[in-house]
């Protein structure tokens, strides 16, 4: 974890950094940016960000360098957007779904079984896009791309055959409807991020939890769950902002450069989603876990609790969210 002293510095640097941009595109010299996410280096996000990064250096000419400050190094994910808005870095990561508390149209894509493959998850993310780019332009920030997670599924000790099953266990959350969905099925909701897993399950603090394949590998989930059931329960998804104000500073050609790449990002992180799909849950089942289909019975249970929680989400969200859903559901007709 970084020092008071650290972060102090690079908050300081960081705030003066629209202004030295000026200076230095203005004079020829190089441009220093930072950028943080939350996930570790192998994972397909970062991955994607570290190819979205070297393209807009090389098409800088070397204008532009940008650190890259993975596994939650420089700042844990609760606090990544607010230090784009801030200064302390340029660009940042976030799982959407995290900051749903700020708005409620951070979390679509978080109703259980809404989203359950790429083609959806494109037709909804596409859809969302202008609602969240307004309420990110109004904190300061520009949205670049948005990735979707593969779909989540169930981590246990043991198969659970119903959504009975998942009473009165200690469940891992990670957002609002994550939390939403234990309170309804009768589980206890705790909140743990994705790096403290590992110590939740051995400690007995959390005894199941929803979440991608990937993130399974990312935390060796086969060293504290027995079993993982892919459910198709949601695929949430990551945002890549920046500072509006670091955004401005830079030449009109070079911003062109940056959305050209973050554009292209979008489109490789869509493969590399169903990619991670694929060898994340091969990997699960080679480390030793079971890996098994869901029952009949557990998906109607899910789907009885998707129709609440899209109802719900619909209260919530107002006319706005109303039209998301209904031109959602439009499109998945034609």
């Amino acid at each position: 974890m970084p020092s008071r002293r650290h972060l102090l510095a690079l908050t300081g640097a960081a705030i003066a950094a629209p202004a030295l941009s000026r200076g230095a595109a203005a004079q020829g010299q190089p441009i220093r940016w930072q950028m943080a996410t939350p996930y570790p280096d192998g994972n397909f996000h970062t991955r994607n960000i570290r190819t979205f990064l070297e393209e807009v250096q090389q098409a800088s000419g070397g204008r532009i360098t940008i650190q890259l400050h993975s596994g939650a190094s420089l700042l844990p994910m609760p606090q990544i957007k607010r230090g784009v808005q801030t200064g302390q870095v340029q660009l940042g990561e976030i799982l959407l779904a995290a900051y749903a508390n700020e708005d409620v149209f951070f979390d679509a894509d978080s109703i259980p079984q809404l989203v359950s493959n790429l083609a959806e998850a494109k037709r909804l993310s596409d859809l969302q896009r202008p609602f969240i780019e307004a309420r990110l332009a109004r904190q300061g920030l520009s949205l670049l791309y948005m990735v979707p997670w593969p779909p989540a599924g169930l981590y246990a000790q043991q198969p659970v055959t119903t959504i009975e099953g998942l009473r009165g266990l200690r469940f891992r959350t990670f957002s609002p409807a994550t939390n939403r969905f234990a309170t309804i099925v009768g589980a206890q909701p705790t909140l743990v991020q994705a790096a403290e897993l590992a110590q939740a399950f051995a400690t007995g603090v959390v005894q199941a939890q929803i979440t991608s394949a990937q993130t399974g590998v990312d935390t060796s989930a086969w060293d504290y769950a027995r079993v993982f059931t892919p459910l198709g329960f949601t695929m949430t998804k990551n945002a890549v902002m920046v500072s509006r104000r670091a955004m401005e500073a830079l030449p009109a050609n070079l911003q062109q450069e940056v959305r050209a790449a973050a554009a292209r990002a979008e489109v490789r992180g869509y493969e590399l989603s169903e990619e991670s799909r694929v060898n994340s849950e091969r990997t699960l089942g080679q480390r030793g876990m079971q890996v098994i289909p869901p029952t009949n019975e557990f998906m109607e249970g899910l789907r009885r609790v998707s129709t609440q929680m899209t109802d719900e989400w619909v209260q919530r969200a107002g006319d706005d969210g109303r039209a998301l859903i209904e031109s959602y559901r439009r499109a998945a007709r034609t």
